[in-house]
Order: structure tokens, then C-alpha cells, then sequence
């Protein structure tokens, strides 16, 4: 019993999906440096960029936040009080708490999507998507689906710097909460308080 609870407190109570592109990097500064060590989630960063790009982004984002940033890799276990990175040029699923990659790519240009609605699929109501700063319309289908299955999404105000696809997300009314980035997460703050209450 004591080791099935040991390896329980290794799950994260949400995994949150965090979507954005052009634009996006001050916001994810900002929702990280805002968000404590310790809330209990997983943080999963969606962000299309140019191969070389992503373990860049986790260089940078180990400076904005006390948790450890790594770039995902497949059957990586998804563990709370982590932030991790999608790859470069590949598609990510969670399933099992696990990541699944696909490579090549398979689906074009909607990795959000893609990952949004595996991880609906995968955790019901424990999945929390976040829509940051970006063109064009992917997080849109991802975010209602999170929503089909009891999750809670977040779309960027009008802080975003490239406003299209949060204010998409809103506009096909699939969005709970619209805030900055700070507030997004002392809202996610306040939700891991209540699941420790």
C-alpha cells in the first residue's frame, strides 16, 4: 500500500496543455514565473517552431521557473511539478500519463490540436488546455474537446501579443476563463488548492 501511494504522488493531479506560437515566448515567461513549484501539475508547452528551436525554448524557460524543463521524449512518464517541451517536427500524444510520439509528422499544422484532444482523451476532466499568443486557428478543436470531457481551458487576453488564436478559441465558445497569462496561473494555483483540500 505504501508504494502504490509512493508512486501515485508522482502523477500530476491536472496536466495542463499550454498552446502558442508567434508571439508566445513572453507569455510563457510570464505564466511560468507566476506559477509555484509545487501545484501537484504537469506542464506540457505546445509550441511550433523551427527544429533547432525547441531545446532552445527549454534553455530559456529553466530561467523562469524553479521546475525542471525538459524536452518530452517517448514513454517519458509525465510526472507533477515538471514542465515539458514538445520535440521538434514531431506530434505529441499522452497516453497513460506517458508521452507518444509520431515522426515523421503525420498531421500538418495542428500539433496543438493533436495534443489537446489526445490529452482530453487520455484524463477527462484532469486536463486544462491554455491558449496563448498565435496566428491562425489550432488549440480550437483541442479546447472543445477538453471541454466535452469535464476539463477547464484558458485563452490569452488581449495582452497576446499575436491575438488570433486565443480570440478563435473564444469565438467558438470554447473557452472557461480569458485572462493574462499572470492570472491564468494563479487561477491554476487556486484549482490545485482545492484538489489538496
Amino acid at each position: 500500500m505504501r508504494a502504490g501511494r509512493g508512486v501515485d504522488a508522482l502523477h500530476p493531479n491536472f496536466v495542463v496543455g499550454i498552446g502558442g506560437s508567434a508571439g508566445a515566448l513572453p507569455s510563457y515567461k510570464a505564466l511560468l514565473e507566476a506559477l509555484p513549484s509545487d501545484t501537484g501539475m504537469a506542464f506540457v508547452i505546445i509550441s511550433p517552431m523551427s527544429p533547432s528551436a525547441h531545446n532552445e525554448l527549454a534553455l530559456i524557460l529553466e530561467s523562469h521557473t524553479k521546475m525542471p524543463v525538459i524536452v518530452a521524449s517517448k514513454k517519458m512518464p509525465i510526472r507533477r511539478n515538471h514542465v515539458y517541451v514538445i520535440p521538434s517536427d514531431l506530434d505529441l500524444f499522452i497516453e497513460d500519463d506517458t508521452f507518444i510520439i509520431i515522426s515523421p509528422r503525420a498531421h500538418g499544422q495542428n500539433q496543438i490540436d493533436l495534443f489537446f484532444i489526445s490529452l482530453a482523451e487520455a484524463i477527462g476532466a484532469r486536463a486544462i488546455g491554455v491558449v496563448l499568443s498565435g496566428y491562425k486557428g489550432d488549440a480550437t478543436r483541442g479546447c472543445k474537446r477538453i471541454k466535452e470531457k469535464g476539463g477547464i481551458t484558458f485563452a490569452q487576453d488581449v495582452s497576446a501579443e499575436v491575438p488570433n488564436m486565443p480570440l478563435m478559441a473564444q469565438d467558438f465558445g470554447n473557452v472557461d476563463f480569458v485572462m493574462p497569462p499572470e492570472k491564468i496561473a494563479g487561477k491554476l494555483k487556486r484549482l490545485a488548492a482545492e484538489i489538496k483540500t
